[in-house]
């Protein structure tokens, strides 16, 4: 079915993050109902990307854009020149009206830097804020979660749950939704947990079923592949090193058709659901 006729806006919502202008309108045309904006995303799990790439995804979409805030690939442990780059950035971003940022650090033993953190939030504010899957990398998830809340004004944390992928951590992930469902009334601001990893139409039946009763509302997926280039055979000389992924030549794009598969298990599964979800 076509996404015209698919139900009414409901309270399943699908995050894509993108790292082109053509794989935002993939995204959205598939059943996206926000955007997170990268650079990089087929080397590294995404970087800031560029301002103009960001406003030209603004003239394109019409959906929220959730901008990353990362300088480099590699770890999350950042000097005081990277971080001063993330702030401008922050700033920059901000200027220019997006809905909110991705971002994260950590400290050499392996928890949230929650001091660096505070302060890139505190630039940000009042854009929501996500704390990305630095997260995962932490050395205790409930550790983590904890140092999160300390932050403040974090909207929502990217997990895969500390493992490789959701359906591989729905133990890990029930704990920390239980947990943030245990402190709702005590926060002063909305927290919520985003699964995001391994997300596709195959796999999505076992996380709803363990996460729609926890309150999950919301997951986030790349629906992407490598795709082969359009440069000529002949034209393709082997061995720079200027490329990346499958091969030198091959362009990392959001699939329209991955996103609207899981668009549609959504919206029959949250039916289905919304009928017997007691009131």
């Amino acid at each position: 079915m076509s996404r015209n006729n698919s139900p009414p806006p409901i309270p399943l919502s699908i995050e894509v993050c993108v790292d082109s202008v053509r794989s935002a309108l993939n995204a959205v045309r598939g059943g996206a109902d926000r955007l997170e904006v990268c650079q990089n995303l087929g080397v590294g799990g995404g970087t800031t990307p560029s301002l103009g790439l960001v406003k030209a995804i603004k003239k394109s979409v019409d959906v929220p854009l959730m901008v990353m805030v990362r300088p480099r690939t590699g770890d999350f442990l950042y000097d005081e020149e990277e971080i001063q780059v993330m702030l401008e950035d922050i700033r920059v971003f901000k200027q220019h009206r997006v809905h909110g940022v991705v971002l994260g650090a950590l400290k050499p033993d392996g928890r949230v830097d929650v001091e660096v953190a505070k302060r890139l939030v505190d630039e940000a504010l009042p854009l929501q804020v996500c704390f990305h899957r630095a997260f995962d990398m932490t050395r205790d998830p409930a550790e983590a979660l904890a140092d999160v809340m300390n932050i403040g004004g974090i909207s929502r944390i990217l997990t895969s749950g500390h493992g490789p992928t959701v359906p591989e951590s729905l133990g890990t992930l029930e704990l920390l939704f239980n947990r943030i469902q245990e402190l709702h009334d005590d926060l002063p601001w909305a927290l919520s947990i985003l699964p995001g990893s391994g997300i596709n139409a195959d796999t999505l039946g076992p996380i709803l079923d363990t996460l729609l009763p926890l309150g999950m509302r919301e997951l986030h997926l790349s629906g992407g592949g490598w795709e082969e280039s359009g440069m000529e055979p002949e034209r393709r000389r082997q061995g720079f090193g200027m490329g990346v992924g499958e091969s030198e030549w091959n362009v990392w794009v959001t699939s329209e058709a991955k996103v609207r598969a899981v668009r549609r298990f959504l919206d029959a599964v949250w039916i289905e659901y919304s009928r017997h979800e007691p009131t």
